[in-house]
């Protein structure tokens, strides 16, 4: 799959995810078969880009071909603005967010709350695009409301401004992530450009990622939530598509493996003190469906320090390989 001069090893795309799509993580899921991952979004506000947390998002030290940054704003002038200090900083692909449904970026009307006015889409669309030199991507909700599913004419008006590409999420602003994401918005608007369409939205196993790629005609997919605790699902996923077949799951000492790996780039990331407090959403991941992992997420969610909390990770790993011995046996 090509998009603009990069030819991605896949059409598998991990979608960009507020506190979640860090650097490690990214890489990780890049190892594990992602074919792009897109980073957390970045704010269009000027005052914000010498923050802690946005330093942290525009660190690409090390991160593997292509770079993809998100960008989130309103104004026109303050994205494209935002779009030349991300490439300056590295990113070789800007990702324009208007696709995220949280109250605190629709209530400044970024994200899917610009769905609402067209002509706005279309300025920022076009700023962005002839402000830098790299392809610019765009990702989307289906519309506004179900009475207002204007995805067709967004993708359009995307389509025209120079966008390369387009991520749709299967659902509308107003359903947030509750209900079923529904597709058949997502093959009318495939039908309705010839830039690449990607799908989002409730594609957790490799069955669901064929039938909607089936469905859709879409030429990709982007997973989210699923990934989380589980970023092998790319090369699940992958290894499905072109054989029809499933992977083993990972065994126990793969998943331990990968945690423990993913846990020092992430104490390395962003030092001890926030490496240990990021973690913790990712060990509870990790350990969902796990025997004993209640009482284990309850002790190790209160461990302050590295040290603590590798050695609470280990021990219950630990016990989930005692007790698959003992099923062999």
């Amino acid at each position: 799959m090509q998009v603009g001069p990069y030819k991605l090893d896949n059409n598998l795309f991990l979608a960009p995810m507020a506190g979640v799509t860090d650097r490690p993580f990214r890489q990780l899921c890049k190892q594990l078969g992602a074919g792009m991952a897109v980073s957390e979004m970045v704010s269009s506000n000027s005052l914000l880009w010498g923050s802690k947390k946005t330093l942290r998002r525009t660190d690409h030290n090390g991160e593997t071909e292509p770079r993809s940054v998100q960008i989130a704003g309103a104004e026109p002038s303050l994205m494209s603005e935002a779009a030349k200090m991300n490439v300056e900083r590295g990113a070789q692909i800007i990702d324009i967010n208007m696709g995220c449904p949280a109250k605190k970026i629709c209530n400044a009307y970024c994200g899917s709350a610009l769905l609402q006015d067209e002509g706005l889409v279309a300025r920022i669309l076009e700023a962005v695009v002839k402000a830098v030199d790299v392809p610019v991507t765009l990702k989307i909700r289906t519309g506004w409301n179900k009475e207002n599913r204007n995805g067709v004419s967004v993708a359009r008006i995307a389509e025209a401004a120079g966008i390369q590409l387009l991520a749709v999420h299967g659902r509308t602003r107003a359903c947030f992530y509750q209900g079923g994401a529904e597709y058949d918005t997502i093959a009318a608007i495939k039908a309705a450009i010839n830039i690449p369409v990607i799908a989002n939205g409730d594609i957790a196993t490799p069955e669901k990622a064929k039938q909607v790629l089936d469905h859709t005609g879409a030429d990709g997919i982007m997973i989210g939530r699923a990934a989380q605790g589980r970023p092998w699902i790319f090369r699940e996923i992958a290894h499905y598509l072109d054989t029809g077949t499933h992977m083993p799951s990972p065994a126990v000492e793969e998943v331990r493996d990968t945690l423990l790996a993913h846990l020092a780039n992430l104490y390395q990331f962003y030092g001890e003190y926030t490496g240990v407090r990021v973690a913790r959403k990712h060990i509870s991941w990790y350990s969902k469906g796990l025997v004993g992992g209640a009482a284990f997420r309850n002790r190790v969610n209160r461990a302050e320090t590295l040290e603590e909390q590798l050695r609470l990770t280990r021990d219950f790993f630990g016990r989930q390989l005692e007790a698959a011995a003992g099923r062999a046996a």
